[in-house]
This record gives structure tokens, C-alpha cells and sequence, in this order.
């Protein structure tokens, strides 16, 4: 079976407002995602890396679309097991990014997390989470503090969102039910953003569930759900902005299934035999990131050589995070019972 069913159509990117300045943080931010994710692969492969390091290309127009439409180092984002972009997209430095791929000390988890489980305060970013649909829950309840803080603590200031992304294997999980239940019968600020990527492991999305048309399970929350094309950037972010606005202003959360396509198996552990060629090219050719820097060049938002300068840029960044996590120091054997707990 080849999953290229439900493509919604085509958005007309000119129909958005777009700045020059908006369109290349867009480029950059998933370029960054793309070369940094490849050189994850890179050093895998030479040991530098352990245990399962599971990579996201091909999705990047959606942590790109949801988390630039959010506000930095305020707004929450949490994570899934595929969690090294959506911290790149946060702002956590790809030098701590990598790091912590490394097992160091100076990653941004202090080398405890490794891939699955990248976490940042200072930026958010709520956490990684190896079991599916694990974050949902934490998410939820984020969203939550923001609302009671300001409802019933009268903090103003208390208006953040928080961004859940999950699986589309994870929309068959209780949590998935329960909390998506909670948050509207709360009205939370909070976007429930399911990257369908057709494939749980190797189990195809249409043999996994009852209703393959996950954000019409919104429905039966009386929630806002939402299908957005997950392969372009301008789409999502759209989308994105619309939620947001919504979140902010108190009138509940969204649930938005974002469809797209991950180019590489399901972990790097994964030979991917399970998948047809012909599926793997049909979704290849709508890469995201050459559809914006076709949308910014037709725009003339760009040059061609000013977006082949921005990879040149990124590319330097991605090498100098390696050297950054080669050079940094081990966990201290000394510290090995701490940030068990929260410390003052």
C-alpha cells in the first residue's frame, strides 16, 4: 500500500503576507533542522551517538510553521521522541542540541537525556518524551497553570501557549482522549499539533485506526480541528497563527493534523525495507524546504545565491555544534544522583 491519500490541496502561498525578513527566519530555521539532522545521521554512524536517535526529516515546515508563530523563551512547546528539530525551532543552541546527543556535560539535559529527551527552562521546551504520547499530559496540564494563573490568580501576564506535538500513532492513546478532553471542557490555551507522518513504526496510519482523518476526532470535544498541508511552511504557519489567536483570546485549543511525510525509516536503527520507492519519491518531491525557497525566489523575497549563503551559514553552525560536543566535558561521576530532583 502506498499512503499518498488525503493530500489536501494546494495552498496559494501569495495569498499570505510575508516579509522578506519572516520568509528567510523561515528558510534558515528549517535548514537548520535538515543539515543538522543529517549530520545526526553522519555521526551515528561513526559511534558518536547511542542508543535510538530517531530523525526528522521532511517535517520541518511544521516546527518551523507552529513554534516561529509562537512567542520565544514564553510560549511552552513539548516534544515527542523526535525532538531534535523542535528544540532547534525553540531556540535551544544547536551546540546544545548536539551535545547532548554526545552525552555531555554541556548538552542542554547536562547529557542526562540524550535524543529522546531534550529539555530547556530557559526556553520552554518542556521536554522529549520516549513514550508515545507520553507529553500529552504535560503538555495539558502547562496549558492548564497558564489558565489558572491568570483566571485565578489574576495574572495578567499569564497568557501563554503551549504547542503539544505528537505522532499520528499516538491519536490511538487514552491520554490522547482524556486530555484532549479535559482541555475544551477548560477552554486551555493549547494546540494539539499531530504530525501525520502515514507511518507508526511500520504500521501504516490507515490500518491503525477506526477514523484515519485525526483532526475530526476534534469533534467529539466540541473542539476547533483543523488538516493543514505539513509539507508547506506558509500553510502551517497560517494555520498556526489562527490557533494561537484563538488560545490567547480564551476560547480553547486546536487540534491541528498536519500532514507529512518523514524521508528516513522510522529510527536510524531502521533499515526502512517496509516502505514502497514509488511512496518514498511521491513525497520527496514535495520537499518543504525547496517549496519556500521556490515561494521566496518567485516572491522575490530572495535570491537563490542568498539562500545557497544561508545554507553555507547553517552548515558552518552544524559543524562547529560537532566540534563544540567532541570538545565538551563528560558528566562529572560525582553529579550522578543529581538533577534527580528539582534543586534551589
Amino acid at each position: 500500500m502506498v499512503s499518498t491519500e488525503r493530500i489536501v490541496p494546494e495552498f496559494d502561498a501569495r495569498s499570505v503576507q510575508l516579509t522578506r525578513d519572516e520568509g528567510l527566519i523561515l528558510y534558515r530555521d528549517m535548514v537548520l533542522g535538515r543539515l543538522f539532522e543529517d549530520m545526526c545521521a553522519q555521526m551515528y554512524y561513526r559511534g558518536k551517538m547511542f542508543g535510538f536517535v530517531h530523525l526528522y526529516n521532511g517535517q520541518e515546515a511544521i516546527s518551523t510553521g507552529i513554534i516561529k508563530s509562537m512567542r520565544p523563551d514564553e510560549d511552552f512547546v513539548s516534544s515527542t521522541y523526535r525532538d531534535h528539530v523542535h528544540a532547534l525551532s525553540a531556540g535551544v543552541p544547536a551546540r546544545e542540541v548536539m551535545a547532548e546527543l554526545f552525552g555531555k556535560a554541556t548538552g542542554c539535559s547536562k547529557g542526562r537525556g540524550g535524543s529522546m529527551h531534550m529539555f530547556s527552562a530557559e526556553h520552554r521546551l518542556l521536554g522529549g518524551y520516549a513514550f508515545v504520547a507520553e507529553g500529552i499530559p504535560v503538555a495539558t496540564g502547562a496549558a492548564f497553570q497558564a489558565k489558572y494563573r491568570r483566571e485565578a490568580m489574576g495574572d495578567e501576564t499569564a497568557d501563554q501557549v503551549t504547542a503539544c506535538f505528537f505522532g499520528d500513532g499516538a491519536s490511538n492513546n487514552g491520554q490522547f482522549f482524556e486530555c484532549l478532553n479535559m482541555a475544551a471542557l477548560w477552554k486551555l490555551p493549547i494546540l494539539y499539533v499531530v504530525e501525520n507522518n502515514k507511518w507508526a513504526i511500520g504500521m501504516a496510519h490507515e490500518r491503525a485506526t477506526s477514523q484515519p482523518e485525526i483532526y475530526k476526532k476534534a469533534s467529539v470535544f466540541g473542539m476547533h480541528g483543523v488538516e493543514v498541508d505539513g509539507m508547506d511552511v506558509l500553510a502551517v504557519r497560517q494555520v498556526a497563527q489562527e490557533a494561537i489567536a484563538r488560545a490567547r483570546a480564551g476560547e480553547g485549543p486546536t487540534l491541528i493534523e498536519a500532514l507529512t511525510y518523514r524521508f528516513r525509516g522510522h529510527s536510524l536503527a531502521d533499515p526502512d525495507e517496509l516502505r514502497a520507492a514509488e511512496e518514498k519519491q511521491f513525497w520527496q518531491a514535495r520537499d518543504p524546504i525547496k517549496r519556500l525557497a521556490a515561494q521566496l525566489i518567485e516572491r522575490e523575497l530572495a535570491t537563490e545565491e542568498e539562500l545557497k549563503e544561508i545554507d553555507r551559514e547553517v552548515q558552518a553552525e552544524v559543524d562547529d555544534a560537532v566540534k563544540f560536543a567532541q570538545d565538551s566535558p563528560e558528566p562529572d561521576p560525582s553529579e550522578l544522583h543529581r538533577y534527580i530532583f528539582a534543586e534551589d
